[in-house]
């Protein structure tokens, strides 16, 4: 009889200790989902838009905002209006915020952050990048490196279309530019390119 009252002392004190433990669980800071080598496409009316790659991603329920981290860094990939691939970006960390009462959606990608526009063959190299989902647009107004066909641009602040066709360094320094071009000179899109080229 005294064993089994042990017994039962013992589980009544291990199952109290275990909910104190998870009394004290900051839930804001923890996730409620986590999705490892997460692969996500989104089209419309049957066309491909976008592609995202993570190795991992968090989701997390705030007051005022769904957030998903992505601590093993993203990859995306977005396409023309005609389904060919336009433009990627790489980046070692991501953050995406969705506010639910003001309908906002920013995401933000940090660490050597890479854009590369396939068609205008145009290379963003930062740090830290923006995108407002909602205007369309890329931002930032820290260090930038542009490199086009045309010449190499660097300076400070971003801002651009959200598939970098039309790039724009705010504060731009210590640039230059081919200023002699051969005009012959065909450029071949090689990612989505199929089949010879034909002769006019």
């Amino acid at each position: 009889m005294i064993a089994t009252a042990a017994a039962v002392a013992f589980v009544v004190f291990s199952c109290k200790s275990k909910l104190s433990v998870a009394e004290k669980l900051a839930m804001d800071e923890t996730p409620f989902q986590i999705v490892d080598s997460m692969y996500v496409i989104q089209s419309k009316d049957g066309k491909l838009q976008m592609r995202i790659k993570a190795g991992v991603m968090e989701r997390y329920h705030r007051d005022t905002m769904e957030l998903e981290l992505f601590p093993k860094g993203i990859e995306v990939y977005t396409y023309t209006e005609d389904g060919l691939l336009e433009a990627t970006l790489e980046a070692d960390n991501a953050r995406h915020e969705n506010r639910k009462n003001k309908s906002e959606e920013l995401w933000m990608a940090f660490g050597n952050v890479r854009i590369h526009n396939i068609i205008k063959q145009e290379t963003i190299e930062t740090d830290t990048l923006y995108w407002d989902r909602a205007k369309g647009e890329i931002f930032n107004d820290c260090y930038v490196r542009l490199f086009s066909p045309d010449g190499f641009i660097q300076g400070y602040g971003l801002k651009s279309d959200d598939k970098a066709r039309n790039s724009i360094i705010l504060n731009p320094f210590n640039n230059y530019f081919m200023v002699v071009q051969d005009t012959t000179k065909v450029a071949i899109d090689s990612v989505n390119f199929i089949g010879p080229l034909l002769k006019k």
